[in-house]
């Protein structure tokens, strides 16, 4: 039980693995690219409950194993990913 996660009603252990792609597999997450990608995911997960427990930043994938609480919609953190990496490229890095 000291792995299990705990809210006000239960008690829980949920996890997801997680693999982004790049269009066509093309190696374009490499320096800076893959540390601000690095950061933006560490941010979305906190701000959200999210628990990394094992990553990698390829540089034509990342994977990903989080643990997630049970009100989490999964699809939530791709999109608000997506938008603050959208936002990021527009503005340069």
């Amino acid at each position: 039980m000291e792995h299990y996660r705990k809210s006000s009603h239960c008690t829980y252990d949920i996890k997801y693995h997680l693999v982004w792609i790049t269009k066509y597999r093309k190696p374009v997450i490499t320096g800076k690219i893959a540390v601000r990608t690095r950061e933006l995911i560490r941010i979305v997960c906190q701000s959200n409950e999210v628990e990394i427990l094992a990553g990698h930043v390829g540089a034509d994938h990342i994977h990903m194993l989080v643990s997630v609480p049970p009100h989490f919609v999964i699809k939530q953190t791709g999109a608000i990913y997506q938008r603050n990496h959208i936002q990021e490229t527009t503005n340069g890095i």
